[in-house]
């Protein structure tokens, strides 16, 4: 069994982090061409999901597959840091990724490790996945917690209020704790799948679950009441906050709802 292993969840060739804690993972593998990387479509696996659930193909097989101490997730373009980034130069940035040796010294003394939250600042989390989303998606989740976790409805309901979140499905681990989040998230996603039609949404807005998925996850850390360590985290692509603050204008004051990822 690895101490650590954090998988790095692409769909494409990337320049990859060479520390041996990381594992490059090809997700939505199956039936595609391959890339040179460890595919999500062996075992136990959701690859065929992937246009639905995006990175959480990858969460999947590594909670079903991996045998390790921790078990993390990040994505080819966004990293954790240790560091806040204030270069725009890749290769600089890659030089600022969380280390081996530094993850051990986090691990030490806490058994979740999370991204900083993203503060939304002029509306709750609820009120901007309105905005920019289908709400019916979130309602519908809110539903299913009702009827299999009414425990966690209180936390639910607190989407209404926080605007804070711990996004994009980053995280590290424990592989216990892994296992029980990965029970819980995936049984809901599963049903929420059951409940709505993924085809009347076009290919961006199809991707609800793993939106959802992002919400879900403080809701369970909090409902558990579990400590966690937040570190940085770095995007390797330069982003342009001028259109992605213009697409969130237009869509919390014209109702147009995002069409891509910023």
């Amino acid at each position: 069994m690895k101490d650590i292993q954090i998988v790095v969840a692409t769909h494409k060739k990337y320049q990859m982090p060479k520390q041996e804690i990381y594992l490059p993972l090809h997700v939505g593998s199956k039936g595609k061409e391959k890339i040179g990387y460890q595919t999500d479509d062996i075992g136990d696996n959701i690859s065929d999901k992937n246009p639905y659930f995006c990175e959480l193909t990858g969460l999947y097989w590594a909670w079903k597959n991996l045998d390790a101490k921790y078990i993390g997730l990040c994505h080819y373009r966004r990293h954790f840091s240790v560091r806040k980034i204030i270069t725009t130069n890749e290769n600089k940035k890659f030089n600022k990724i969380l280390n081996e040796r530094q993850a051990r010294e986090l691990l030490k003394n806490t058994d979740i490790i999370l991204p900083k939250k993203r503060n939304y600042y002029i509306e709750n989390l609820y009120s901007h996945y309105k905005h920019t989303m289908y709400i019916e998606t979130l309602d519908e989740t809110k539903k299913i917690i009702e009827e299999k976790y009414p425990e966690y409805v209180e936390e639910f309901k607190k989407l209404h209020k926080r605007k804070k979140a711990h996004i994009f499905n980053m995280l590290i681990m424990k592989k216990e704790i892994l296992e029980e989040y990965c029970i819980w998230l995936f049984d809901i996603l599963f049903e929420l799948e059951n409940r709505i039609d993924v085809t009347k949404y076009d290919s961006f807005h199809s991707r609800f679950f793993g939106r959802v998925s992002e919400l879900l996850l403080d809701i369970w850390i909090n409902t558990n009441k579990l400590e966690y360590k937040e570190i940085e985290f770095v995007d390797m692509q330069n982003i342009n906050w001028i259109k992605k603050g213009t697409a969130f204008l237009l869509a919390k004051f014209t109702g147009k709802k995002y069409t891509k990822s910023f």
